[in-house]
């Protein structure tokens, strides 16, 4: 029966260890609508968890952008040892000036001539400075003006609504993986009733060919017969119960639900909730899917970028500040006897920008193209959503005239099949006639549990392309 592998292909992404998992521990029983599914998802899945951290990351990132808008301000006191003071080379200046007042003077050296100075006085090597230098003080910086701050500054909400978009794009997908996963669940229910009646027909057939076998009216080969097809049917539904217990470690992991607690769902499903709203061909717009806003916001925030690089041509102006106290000794003695000596400045520092090896022209051109890439995705989801919804639209059509088809045939098997068992009952009928009339019927219930769950999915699909789900 083909309708089974269908909660399979749904849950096709979920991991095997996941399905083997086995807990023994306590476990808590949730009843869940299909609207209480989607909010405890929204709650407690891994993948919209990590989406709704995003915004208090873009969060933090938005007060580091603010925080370079604000004045900085910082404290620093430096103690630093010379065991060796650095000698330092320079002219003798001072033989130079001695020279000169002697000439000056009219000073007369021993032989009785005027003292002259000589063509080259050389060089004093001193050390200057003492063993300890100490320094304590602060200082201040402001932005005055800077274009990609002032950019950063106005970008800060559009990033914030671009991750909550984010949000409502994984809430959107892991909704739609909820609704088609609950409701092939939901309907299961009808598969396995119509599996407990088949066998109940199937009991009560192998039981009447075993008396019919007593009294030497039917052959071996009937009750044997009615024994097969009864063991195949017991054994399919074992199968197909399998499958659904699938299903529902499938959906709690959909949920980030613990395997071990258990799930009930609330919510049933049939042809007329299928129908439900039937479907408008023009009852959309772009602007209802969360992906569309998503893209157009990130087109805003590529448009931030082209402006933050043209920005970066223009001059910026910083103003900056600082006041600090000197000490210098010769001991490591900054706390008792010395003079401590005050520095301050202020400062003015305008940057022009003259020539940045074309670095600027290069990610202004950047940011283009990929402000283009922006706008040619929007222009390529439009055209996708367009095919979407023409598409979800005839599979949803084909899949309602499918089930309604689906379902009158069952129906004429079911007729069929009451038929041929009057027959049989009466005598005029054969074993063989009876189990094809089964079979036909078994074919029949399978193919419109299948059609309905093609419903349901292109149900799911149309409203999702609509951004109505």
């Amino acid at each position: 029966m083909m309708w089974k592998y269908k909660i399979i292909i749904a849950l096709s992404f979920i991991p095997s260890t996941f399905i083997n998992a086995q807990d023994t521990a306590s476990s808590a029983v949730h009843k869940f609508s299909v609207q209480q599914s989607v909010d405890y998802a929204f709650t407690n899945n891994v993948q919209v968890k990590n989406a709704l951290l995003n915004i208090k990351i873009q969060e933090q990132t938005n007060r580091s952008i603010t925080a370079a808008a604000y004045p900085q301000i910082s404290g620093n006191i430096n103690a630093t040892h010379y065991p060796n003071i650095t000698v330092q080379s320079f002219p003798n200046f001072i033989a130079a000036a001695t020279y000169g007042v002697l000439e000056q003077e009219g000073v007369l050296n021993g032989s009785g001539q005027p003292i002259k100075a000589p063509d080259d006085f050389g060089f004093i090597e001193a050390a200057f400075g003492t063993k300890w230098n100490a320094s304590a003080g602060v200082s201040l910086s402001q932005i005055l003006f800077d274009g990609q701050v002032f950019v950063g500054l106005q970008a800060r909400q559009t990033s914030i609504d671009f991750q909550q978009k984010n949000v409502e794009v994984t809430q959107m997908l892991i909704k739609a993986n909820i609704y088609k996963v609950y409701y092939q669940l939901a309907a299961s229910k009808t598969q396995i009733e119509q599996l407990d009646a088949n066998i109940a027909r199937l009991e009560k057939l192998q039981h009447d060919a075993g008396e019919l076998f007593k009294n030497g009216f039917v052959e071996k080969l009937d009750v044997d017969r009615a024994s097969v097809q009864l063991t195949n049917l017991q054994t399919e539904k074992l199968s197909v119960q399998n499958t659904i217990n699938n299903g529902y470690l499938g959906l709690k992991l959909l949920l980030g639900m613990p395997a071990k607690d258990s799930l009930i769902l609330t919510d049933s499903v049939n042809e007329e909730k299928v129908k439900e709203g039937l479907f408008n061909e023009n009852n959309y717009a772009y602007t209802d899917r969360k992906d569309y806003n998503y893209l157009k916001l990130g087109k805003d925030l590529h448009e931030y970028n082209v402006r933050r690089y043209k920005l970066s041509k223009i001059p910026t102006a910083n103003l900056t500040a600082g006041y600090s106290k000197l000490a210098y000794r010769n001991q490591f003695d900054f706390f008792g006897s010395g003079s401590w000596f005050p520095s301050s400045y202020i400062a003015l520092n305008i940057n022009i920008p003259i020539f940045q090896g074309f670095a600027a022209d290069a990610n202004i051109k950047k940011a283009e193209f990929e402000l283009q890439q922006a706008q040619n995705q929007i222009t390529d989801l439009e055209l996708t959503i367009d095919n979407q919804v023409a598409q979800a639209i005839n599979n949803f059509r084909t899949a309602v005239n499918t089930l309604d088809a689906q379902k009158q045939n069952m129906q004429l098997a079911e007729e069929v099949y009451n038929q041929t068992k009057k027959k049989y009952e009466t005598g005029i009928g054969s074993t063989l006639d009876i189990t094809n009339a089964q079979s036909d019927l078994l074919v029949a219930q399978s193919n419109y549990i299948n059609a309905l769950y093609n419903a349901i999915i292109a149900k799911i699909d149309y409203l999702n392309a609509t951004g109505k789900l």
